[in-house]
């Protein structure tokens, strides 16, 4: 399969050592994971719109040494969108995801996984996407690890220090509204059983694992978008979605389909959920 050729959208792709196996244990190659991605790009070319990615790269497989790489490599094509992002002491120029064939390219580099900011370039230091919910139109997906990540499509007009703050206001109502299922402690021995509601992603230049992005651990779990009903199923496991099992559950699917159908036309603003937050509090 070496110098395999992957038509994307109106690209062609020539990945070189398409039979690598980066997935040992499960056989899954470098051609596999290309083949993922150019399947579900329909799904995440929307959700990742305008969207600063930082790529993990695995060359040797997921048993060895990860690459985590924010800047783009001088030896990437000149056909894949570049964004400067400004960060402490400089900037960055990060990839940015707008056709298929970017998907299969950073396959192809044996990049596993991708994690995507929650504000798009117009409006950087703005977010649109919050983290946890009260009372909010809200998304949920598995992290392909043993979390869920709750998403509100937000109208972005706060600033990140004003998201957050008000994702932490929430985080301690539910916190205190059921005290031996949620806790908002970041140190794990004090957490026992109990649910991390974690905010603080809730920042500039903060990352999430981007939906139907492959994870890096064995199965090849992937991030899911789900229906709420499916969170309440007891033997819900983020194992069951993976990549070989998740073309299955997204066959027909377009944007305009499945759990997060319709997800960028209900964003919101924070005035009432604010309102709401203070009469909880009072």
């Amino acid at each position: 399969m070496t110098g395999t050729k992957l038509k994307a959208g109106r690209k062609t792709i020539e990945l070189s050592n398409a039979e690598k196996v980066l997935f040992p244990g499960d056989e899954i190659t470098k051609g596999d994971l290309a083949g993922y991605y150019r399947g579900v790009a329909g799904l995440m070319l929307p959700l990742l719109r305008d969207r600063p990615v930082s790529m993990t790269r695995f060359p040797d497989g997921i048993t060895r040494h990860a690459i985590v790489q924010k800047n783009v490599p001088a030896y990437f094509p000149d056909w894949i969108t570049r964004a400067r992002v400004r960060k402490e002491g400089g900037s960055l120029q990060q990839v940015v995801i707008d056709k298929p064939a970017t998907l299969v390219y950073l396959a192809g580099q044996a990049c596993i996984e991708l994690h995507a900011f929650l504000s798009r370039l117009d409006r950087i230091r703005e977010p649109d996407l919050l983290s946890d919910e009260l009372g909010l139109p809200a998304f949920v997906k598995t992290t392909g690890g043993k979390g869920l990540h709750v998403h509100v499509p937000l109208n972005p007009a706060d600033d990140f220090d004003t998201v957050r703050e008000f994702a932490h206001q929430v985080a301690d109502v539910l916190a205190s509204r059921n005290p031996d299922l949620l806790t908002t402690e970041q140190r794990k021995d004090k957490r026992g059983p109990r649910i991390y509601a974690d905010i603080m992603r809730n920042a500039y230049a903060q990352l999430a694992v981007a939906a139907y992005s492959v994870r890096a651990r064995p199965g090849a779990p992937v991030a899911t978008p789900l229906s709420w009903d499916e969170v309440e199923d007891k033997n819900l496991s983020p194992h069951q979605f993976t990549l070989r099992t998740l073309p299955d559950r997204t066959r027909g699917n377009g944007p305009s389909a499945g759990p997060w159908a319709g997800m960028a036309r209900r964003r919101t603003g924070l005035a009432r959920a604010r309102a709401a937050l203070r009469r909880l509090t009072a």
